[in-house]
């Protein structure tokens, strides 16, 4: 479902395969192990990169597996939340590379991360809710107006659903930076994150600050510092 590889001071972590990599719990517990994997191996100074292989990034729930099943929608929607939590948690600074369609909660996992770094000549942004007949989560407007500063370009993402290429991104302030491949965008990920590596801060002090920068995403989560999950976001900042 994913991997993680070690390159010196960085984590690479890969949705491996040429599928959707469409976002059910097996594919969630597998992305949450690898990020308890890099916690457990960090020592010292890090960033993590987080990319897919084939041409989606992510496209979202997978809804062929919830299907009209309320129970296991609500449980998709429960590790959606827990792998957001833990992102929005992590000790060292966090880049997605975009290396193809990012729709729905794929956005949402793209938006999660510090930078976002997009491929030109293949794939899109994409909060596809209105083109589908759904309505977005309240934590998923939280993040939204979190990471995107304009209330236009908010309109044009959720109530119009544009697809974004990876220079509207850009133009919009969502994306960091384009480049031409997917190799090219995994490749600038890399010497951001050495760029990032290099500045030495604390990994907790960075998660702490993260936090509280994005007080506002985790109350909407409901989530609690002192058991690491949802039930009593205020906790969260009594010890900052």
């Amino acid at each position: 479902m994913c991997s993680l590889e070690k390159r010196g001071n960085l984590f690479i972590l890969t949705l491996t395969g040429d599928g959707e990599h469409r976002l059910n719990p097996t594919l969630i517990d597998s992305i949450r192990d690898a990020l308890r994997q890099a916690r457990s191996e960090c020592s010292g100074f890090s960033a993590l990169i987080t990319t897919a292989q084939g041409k989606y990034f992510t496209n979202g729930y997978d809804l062929n597996w919830a299907g009209s099943n309320v129970g296991r929608q609500q449980l998709m929607s429960s590790k959606l939340r827990s792998l957001v939590s833990d992102l929005i948690t992590f000790p060292m600074p966090t880049i997605a590379a975009v290396t193809g369609h990012a729709s729905a909660s794929g956005f949402i996992l793209a938006l999660c991360h510090d930078y976002i770094l997009m491929r030109k000549d293949r794939g899109f942004l994409y909060m596809s809710e209105m083109d589908i007949g759904l309505k977005i989560s309240l934590w998923f407007g939280a993040l939204i107006k979190s990471k995107i500063g304009s209330p236009m370009v908010r309109r044009e993402v959720v109530m119009k659903a544009a697809k974004l290429t990876a220079d509207m991104g850009v133009e919009m302030g969502i994306v960091d930076s384009a480049h031409a491949t997917a190799a090219e965008t995994v490749s600038a990920a890399m010497k951001l994150g050495e760029e990032l590596v290099e500045r030495k801060w604390n990994g907790h002090i960075y998660g702490q600050n993260r936090m509280t920068v994005l007080y506002d995403v985790l109350s909407s989560l409901g989530f609690d510092e002192t058991v690491g999950d949802y039930g009593g976001a205020s906790k969260i900042f009594s010890k900052l």
